[in-house]
């Protein structure tokens, strides 16, 4: 069976270190590691907005514990993140991914609410490119300019070795400079 990261880069999934190649396979995985997550201060009434709705981590923070949970029923890939903090509390960021044809995905942050971005293989990584954000009304897919909610978004993801790899998100607005970062070192485990 070919998982959803496998379809969207076909011939280049190849290309992808088996670290990466476990980190998208499509049974049942869990990555395991830390992050750093980073914004600037005056972001912080956005992203709380944002994460009412779903979307990404509303809280600061360098090498937190995180795990991540995936699993894969259909056409739709599940990602359930937990990040830990110092003071015990956990965020969760969960997301449904799906196949959007060609070399792109479209990750959902909450039913209506999703991310479509393109993928390829470059110098043994994973790059990710934001095209559009989508709203979901029934069967139609609205587009909205990245640039209208938030700005481009960018994600680089490299083996270290056969069963560990880094991964980088950034959020860059054309005016604003960088909005939003995370990024961190995980273990994948297929179960």
């Amino acid at each position: 069976m070919k998982g959803l990261m496998q379809r969207a880069l076909g011939d280049d999934w190849e290309k992808l270190p088996t670290a990466l190649q476990t980190h998208y396979h499509p049974k049942k995985t869990s990555d395991t590691g830390h992050m750093n997550i980073d914004y600037p201060r005056f972001m912080q009434p956005y992203f709380s907005l944002l994460h009412l709705f779903g979307a990404l981590v509303n809280r600061r923070g360098q090498q937190l514990p995180a795990v991540v949970e995936k699993s894969t029923v259909g056409e739709r890939q599940s990602w359930q993140r937990t990040i830990h903090y110092p003071n015990g509390k956990a965020i969760n960021f969960n997301s449904e991914w799906t196949y959007a044809g060609g070399n792109q995905i479209i990750e959902f942050v909450n039913p209506l609410l999703g991310l479509q971005m393109a993928v390829h293989v470059e110098n043994a990584q994973l790059h990710y490119h934001g095209i559009k954000f989508v709203v979901k009304l029934g069967s139609l897919l609205l587009p909205i300019p990245e640039c209208l909610i938030f700005g481009h978004t960018t994600i680089v993801e490299a083996a270290i070795d056969d069963a560990h790899f880094a991964m980088d998100f950034r959020v860059t607005h054309p005016l604003f400079g960088q909005l939003f970062r995370y990024s961190g070192e995980f273990e994948t485990v297929v179960h």
